[in-house]
């Protein structure tokens, strides 16, 4: 009798999402390859989720899953959190957009100056309505208070997906991350490795450079200092790009967590309670670039002028304020870590128990998978690992995901499970 061979991943996530390929199948007569964001492009086909709530959420499908996407990493609290909906439930019966000031903008702003050092002690806030617009804004505000225009950005380090941000991003490095960016863009940006303080003096040298922008994922305070120490002696502008690493490293963020204040911070994510929305905030004077002052020239010529239609608009600030207010308490961050180092744990014990190569690391909540030697590498790589993990209940993002506060012990189990049989299954692939 023949003996009956397994589904590939490709197979089993074909016979289990049958209604998710159908809307991607309308999708696709949609959006450019159907879908709205690149990380959610997927082979065979992304899952397309009907709700979710706390840890998990459901598919189309009805499948469930342990999520570690997390929003892109916005929801420390995971979803549905019942303060945060409250709070929304509450504000959009009063309005979603007022076109005017209101009094949870300010509320929220002043939880930005008490919970961030670079905010602190008369540190000022601007609220935006993304990560991407938060850098953007904040390197405007380096080259305005400096009159410099290069900036020095650490290869590989994201910072949204706007002209500057996509130079250095990926190798080779001399080449921006994506088509359409102008010749002069790329000249304004100089790309060096992270943690190599001889590159960083080369790159500050000419005297032509208005700020480093940096994320702190992976570092150390060691570093960071001299980085800070370097920065000063040049009159440069240091930025901290915490759209990720804000309120989940510390509720000060990684510059909390690492003990090193930066001039300028950028947050979005957990900012907003998962919910659209930015900051850019730090020292008083360079934020004074953004004053209104009843002088002609100023306005015109050496103000950065900031519009934005949906800066600070209420929903997203009643769901800020509640998230903040919860984010304050280290338990919160505590917690998180706590659980994805009980994950770590595990899945590194899969790897050995397997005699697969590779490690389960990452800082604090956030989850990473390295595989040493696959057969296998890059984008087909990521799908072949996420479907076998969704086939076993958990969504990761990539090689990892992010952990949060209301994950416990029984998605531990779960994950680790799941973990394991991927694991099995990218063996009997040959992808491993």
């Amino acid at each position: 009798m023949t003996q009956s061979r397994q589904a590939t991943i490709g197979e089993e996530l074909e016979l289990r999402h049958q209604k998710s390929a159908d809307l991607y199948r309308e999708a696709l007569e949609v959006f450019p390859s159907g879908v709205t964001h690149d990380a959610r492009f997927m082979r065979p086909f992304p899952i397309y989720v009907s709700h979710a709530k706390g840890s998990h959420k459901w598919d189309v499908d009805g499948n469930e899953y342990v999520d570690f996407f997390g929003g892109h990493g916005a929801l420390i609290l995971g979803h549905c959190h019942p303060q945060v909906t409250e709070a929304v439930t509450e504000q959009v019966q009063k309005g979603s957009h007022y076109g005017a000031n209101h009094a949870l903008e300010v509320e929220w702003g002043k939880l930005v100056q008490e919970l961030v050092p670079s905010t602190r002690d008369g540190g000022k806030v601007k609220f935006v309505a993304s990560g991407t617009e938060a850098t953007l804004m904040a390197l405007r505000l380096a080259r305005a208070f400096t009159g410099k225009e290069v900036v020095v950005k650490m290869r590989g380090h994201f910072h949204g997906w706007h002209d500057y941000a996509t130079v250095g991003m990926s190798e080779p490095w001399d080449a921006p991350s994506s088509n359409g960016v102008p010749l002069g863009v790329r000249q304004s940006m100089r790309a060096i490795p992270s943690n190599d303080i001889s590159a960083l003096e080369a790159a500050l040298a000419p005297g032509d450079v208005a700020a480093v922008i940096m994320l702190l994922n992976g570092l150390s305070t060691a570093y960071l200092e001299q980085v800070r120490e370097l920065t000063r002696k040049h009159g440069v502008v240091l930025i901290f790009d915490e759209v990720v690493t804000g309120f989940r490293y510390a509720p000060g963020g990684a510059q909390e967590y690492f003990g090193v204040t930066p001039d300028l911070t950028t947050h979005a994510k957990i900012l907003a309670g998962g919910y659209p929305g930015g900051s850019v905030s730090g020292r008083a004077d360079i934020m004074g670039m953004l004053d209104h002052r009843e002088d002609a020239h100023w306005q015109r010529h050496e103000r950065v002028s900031h519009p934005g239609t949906f800066n600070a608009n209420p929903v997203s600030a009643a769901a800020g304020v509640a998230c903040l207010n919860i984010v304050r308490d280290p338990a919160v961050q505590k917690k998180a870590v706590a659980t994805a180092d009980k994950m770590r744990a595990g899945m590194n014990d899969c790897f050995e128990r397997h005699g697969i190569p590779g490690t389960a690391g990452g800082e604090v909540s956030i989850l990473s998978v390295a595989f040493f030697n696959p057969r296998i590498t890059g984008s087909e790589l990521v799908w072949r690992f996420r479907g076998a993990m969704q086939l076993g209940g958990a969504d990761f993002s990539y090689l990892g995901g992010m952990v949060s506060a209301v994950h416990d012990e029984r998605d531990v189990d779960q994950t680790v499970t799941a973990f394991d049989q991927a694991l099995q299954r990218l063996q009997a692939e040959g992808v491993v």
